[in-house]
C-alpha cells in the first residue's frame, strides 16, 4: 500500500468512525440490513461538451429500511459569487448531492442519456461502510470539495468511497487497459463532431495531461472506470471474486445524433493556403500582421495567466506558449524593425512547437496556424528592408 493509498485509508477509516458514534449517540438513523445493496451507477455522455465524459454516481439501496438514495458528487452552485471567475481560476467548489434513484432516472431519462448499474459484490458490513461515510460525506460541513478534472472528480470521488469501504480488502483492477494519455481520452469522449471543442481544450491543456495513466489513474474517466471495475477483482489471490456483477442498463441512449461541423484542420489549412498566395503575390497587407501577431500574443498571455495565475494543474507547462508568445507583440508594434534576435528566437520557437503538437498528438488543426505565422514572421526577417537590418 503507498501512501496515497494509506492516507485515503486513513481518512476513510476516520470518516465511518465518526458517523459510526454520531449515528448510534443520536439514535435518529439507523444502519442498513442485511440485505441492502450498493452499485456504483455510470451515465453516458451527453450532447454537450461538458457532458461528454458521461458520469458517475453511488447508489444504496434498502427496502426493508425504504432507502434508495443516488449520492452524486458532480455537482455545483451556479448561483455561487464570482462563479465564472472561480471557474476560471480553478477554485470552484463542487458539492455531493443526494437524490432519490427515482428522481435521478427521471433526470437522465429527459436528457435522453444510458444509464448502467453495477452492483458492488461486497459484504453487509462493507455496504454499511459505504452508506456511513457518505451520510458523513453529506454534512453540510463535509459536502464540498475542490473540483479538480482529471485527478479529484465526480468519478474518482465513487473510486475512493469504494475503496475506503472495502479498506480491509484487496483490491486488483483489470491490467487490460493501454495506458492512454489523460489527452488521448479527452480527444476520444469529443468524437469527430466536436472537433472544435478538441481544438480549444489542446490549448489549455499543458503537459500533464500527456501523462499517460495507469488503471486508477484512468478511472477519472466515467466510462473507463465502469470498464475497468467490470474486470477488477476484490480479495486476495486465492480467495477472490469479481468486484461487481454483471452490468444493468435502467436507460438506453436515445440522443438526437450530433451534426459533424466543418472541420478546423480544414478551415485553418484554407487560411494558410490564402496568406501563402497572398505573401507570394506581395499581397498581404501590414496591418493584417499586425493584427495576426496581436491576437497570438493576446492568447500568450491569456495561457501564461492560465498556468501561473491559476489553480488548474492540467494547464500548467503549457507549451502552446511557444507559437502563442507574448512576444509576438513585440514583433507587432516593431514589424520589420524587430530585433533579429527575436525573429530567429519566434521562428525557433515555432519549429518546437510544432514537434510537441505532433509528438503529443494535439489537433492537427493547430499545425497550419504555426505554419501561417512562421511564413509572415520569416517574411519580415528576409524580406526586411535594408535599414531595418
Amino acid at each position: 500500500m503507498n501512501r496515497h493509498h494509506l492516507i485515503g485509508f486513513v481518512l476513510c477509516a476516520s470518516m465511518v468512525f465518526s458517523f459510526h458514534f454520531s449515528l448510534f449517540a443520536s439514535t435518529k438513523a439507523l444502519p442498513l440490513s442485511d440485505s441492502a445493496t450498493a452499485s456504483v451507477i455510470t451515465c453516458g455522455p451527453g450532447n454537450d461538451f461538458y457532458l461528454a465524459f458521461g458520469h458517475s454516481a453511488i447508489r444504496i439501496c434498502d427496502s426493508t429500511r425504504g432507502i434508495d438514495f443516488v449520492y452524486n458528487y458532480g455537482t455545483f452552485d451556479f448561483d455561487t459569487p464570482h462563479f465564472y471567475l472561480k471557474f476560471a481560476q480553478g477554485q470552484l467548489d463542487y458539492r455531493l448531492s443526494r437524490t432519490s434513484f427515482n428522481s435521478f432516472l427521471a433526470t437522465y431519462n429527459y436528457e435522453r442519456r444510458a444509464v448502467w448499474e453495477q452492483r458492488l459484490e461486497i459484504g453487509p458490513q462493507e455496504v454499511n461502510n459505504l452508506f456511513l461515510m457518505l451520510e458523513w460525506n453529506y454534512l453540510p460541513e463535509n459536502r464540498y470539495y475542490r473540483y479538480d478534472f482529471f485527478r479529484d472528480n465526480c468519478a474518482t470521488r465513487v473510486r475512493d468511497m469504494v475503496e475506503g469501504a472495502t479498506g480491509h480488502a484487496t483490491i486488483t483492477y483489470d491490467e487490460s487497459y493501454d495506458g492512454q494519455s489523460y489527452r488521448r481520452m479527452v480527444h476520444e469522449s469529443a468524437g469527430d463532431c466536436q472537433q472544435w471543442w478538441t481544438l480549444g481544450v489542446d490549448m489549455l491543456l499543458g503537459l500533464p495531461a500527456d501523462h499517460r495513466c495507469d488503471e486508477r489513474e484512468a478511472m477519472f474517466h466515467p466510462i473507463k472506470m465502469m470498464q475497468t471495475f467490470a474486470g477488477s477483482r476484490l480479495g486476495n489471490t486465492e480467495n477472490s471474486r469479481n468486484m461487481v456483477g454483471r452490468p444493468t442498463q435502467h436507460l438506453a441512449d436515445h440522443r438526437e445524433p450530433l451534426s459533424r461541423s466543418f472541420p478546423p484542420l480544414v478551415v485553418f489549412a484554407l487560411v494558410f493556403v490564402a496568406v501563402a498566395l497572398l505573401t507570394w503575390k506581395k499581397l498581404w497587407p501590414r496591418w493584417a500582421d499586425r493584427t495576426l501577431f496581436v491576437l497570438a500574443g493576446v492568447v500568450g498571455l491569456f495561457l501564461c495567466f492560465m498556468w501561473f495565475g491559476t489553480d488548474h494543474y492540467c494547464t500548467a507547462w503549457n507549451l502552446n506558449i511557444l507559437w502563442t508568445s507574448p512576444l509576438l507583440i513585440l514583433i507587432a508594434i516593431r514589424m520589420e524593425h524587430s530585433p533579429r534576435w527575436a525573429l530567429w528566437l519566434q521562428l525557433g520557437c515555432f519549429a518546437a512547437a510544432t514537434v510537441w503538437v505532433a509528438v503529443c498528438g494535439l489537433s492537427a488543426a493547430i499545425i497550419p496556424i504555426i505554419l501561417m505565422l512562421a511564413l509572415r514572421t520569416a517574411t519580415l526577417l528576409f524580406y526586411r528592408t535594408p535599414s531595418a537590418a
